[in-house]
């Protein structure tokens, strides 16, 4: 039996309103689903451009922070999505921008004080407009929230019984300024140690959060087994080791009213996994779409949906060519990033045009196609914190191959995908063989599909690992 809380999550992106990655998605969608079990929650993050003002309503106007002796003015604007207030800070001088962090790949220079102010209002909605048990911190740009509410709070009797949690969606970004930007963010010169926010001669804001927050959560189990190794742990895996009896991996749920073939209103025809037919429409339109031969649709296709980077595992798949040209497969792939995969795949549609398709760019309902329309979905990510898209594989009937690391670990079984483990070419060709042997079988695939479609990696499981976890925070278990 869980205890109802109030919790206040601090973010620097939520779906609908602001998104560069899957930290969205989960400020965005956890929220409701708390709210579901009975708690109250609310989400402070910052009022960007594309927030229209006159979609919000004032919470609080005039309202002070200080980071050290400078005086920083915001209001706090609000509005209700789905049940969840969000309260968002206004403050034109730091937010107001062309985009969240950087603007044509170069971060802005100042976001050491636009994400310390909203930390420091984020406390100050706390102290004003929704006081709660719970401070849900959501990756580096909120890091510093529990260290403020440390220093700055420690003896506001508002914040005295305040539980805080940090959680770590990509450890890839830690907030790391120079030496010279500490000074800005109005802490003491006793929080610039190593045992705190000093990390190699710079500042640290996760490193801050793991170490001042009462409890640190990951995106899946075993990521958060992996940060804590060399390996997997980008510099901070002795602290968090200190920290490993208050380190928990909860896996990541997805919004299955978005995602679901038997409603979804982007592909071409609806299909369940009672109902399987409408996949092969699903998979000819998509051909077609393409511009690949649809003439075979017994040939397996293999889909790409995701990020060019190299964290994603580009550097293997732009290595498997050979596999493409020597096999009866076709690929199609969307996404964009790094410009030296872009031209890689492009050079590839050129060279195979009856097997490959590209589209470079983002195209959500062209990403909904891709799920419905393949057969095998690639995701062979060098490290993966959670994922999102072989889970929504998953539920589509499109297998996936994918990299045993991480939450991809966690949500791919042998019964369900196909999974490697050595980070090389060869190991994802020879995953690639398997599943392209198997696709051969059409009686075991079908079943494959049908259990992977069965899962259920739905946000109520995930809502109920946090409830848990905040009820033991408060002593109420």
């Amino acid at each position: 039996m869980y205890s109802m809380s109030r919790v206040l999550m601090v973010s620097s992106e939520a779906t609908p309103f602001a998104k560069t990655g899957g930290l969205a998605d989960v400020t965005g969608a956890l929220p409701a689903a708390l709210q579901n079990l009975g708690h109250e929650v609310a989400v402070v993050m910052p009022r960007y451009r594309q927030i229209h003002w006159d979609s919000t309503e004032s919470a609080f106007d005039n309202m002070v922070v200080y980071a050290g002796s400078t005086p920083y003015r915001v209001d706090i604007r609000t509005l209700v999505q789905n049940g969840v207030r969000f309260y968002f800070v206004e403050a034109p001088y730091f937010f107001d921008r062309e985009g969240l962090y950087n603007w044509r790949h170069h971060d802005y220079w100042d976001n050491h004080k636009r994400f310390a102010v909203l930390s420091l209002a984020a406390l100050g909605v706390a102290q004003t407009v929704f006081e709660c048990d719970v401070l849900h911190c959501h990756d580096w740009q909120a890091g510093l929230t529990p260290v403020y509410k440390a220093d700055q709070q420690y003896s506001n009797p508002k914040f005295a019984d305040v539980k805080t949690v940090m959680t770590i969606h990509n450890l890839g970004y830690q907030g790391r300024f120079h030496k010279r930007e500490f000074a800005e963010l109005g802490l003491n010169w006793g929080w610039f140690t190593g045992d705190k926010l000093e990390y190699y001669g710079d500042v640290n804001f996760l490193k801050g959060g793991i170490i001042t927050s009462d409890w640190v959560t990951t995106v899946s189990p075993t990521y958060a087994k992996e940060i804590q190794t060399p390996e997997g742990g980008f510099g901070l895996d002795g602290v968090l080791r200190s920290r490993g009896d208050a380190l928990t991996g909860i896996l990541n749920g997805v919004d299955y009213e978005e995602w679901c073939p038997s409603t979804d209103k982007y592909i071409e025809a609806n299909y369940s996994v009672e109902d399987l037919s409408g996949k092969v429409a699903c998979k000819k339109a998509l051909l077609e779409e393409f511009k690949l031969p649809a003439d075979h649709l017994e040939r397996p296709l293999i889909g790409i949906v995701s990020r060019f980077a190299e964290q994603k595992g580009f550097d293997l798949i732009a290595g498997i060519a050979n596999f493409i040209e020597e096999n009866d497969v076709q690929i199609v792939i969307l996404g964009s990033g790094d410009w030296r995969y872009e031209k890689i795949f492009q050079d590839w549609q050129r060279w195979l045009p009856k097997k490959v398709g590209v589209w470079i760019g983002y195209n959500n309902a062209l990403a909904h196609r891709i799920e419905a329309g393949s057969d095998i979905f690639l995701m062979p990510s060098a490290y993966e914190p959670c994922g999102l898209n072989q889970i929504y594989s998953l539920r589509y009937g499109t297998v996936p191959v994918v990299r045993a690391t991480g939450g991809l670990d966690d949500t791919i079984h042998e019964d369900t995908g196909f999974k490697f483990s050595t980070y090389s070419i060869g190991a994802l060709y020879d995953a690639l063989r398997r599943a392209a042997g198997a696709y051969q079988n059409r009686d075991s695939w079908r079943e494959r599909m049908r259990r992977g479609m069965a899962e259920d990696y739905s946000w109520d499981a995930s809502a109920r690992q946090y409830s848990a976890l905040y009820s033991k925070l408060l002593g109420a278990v």
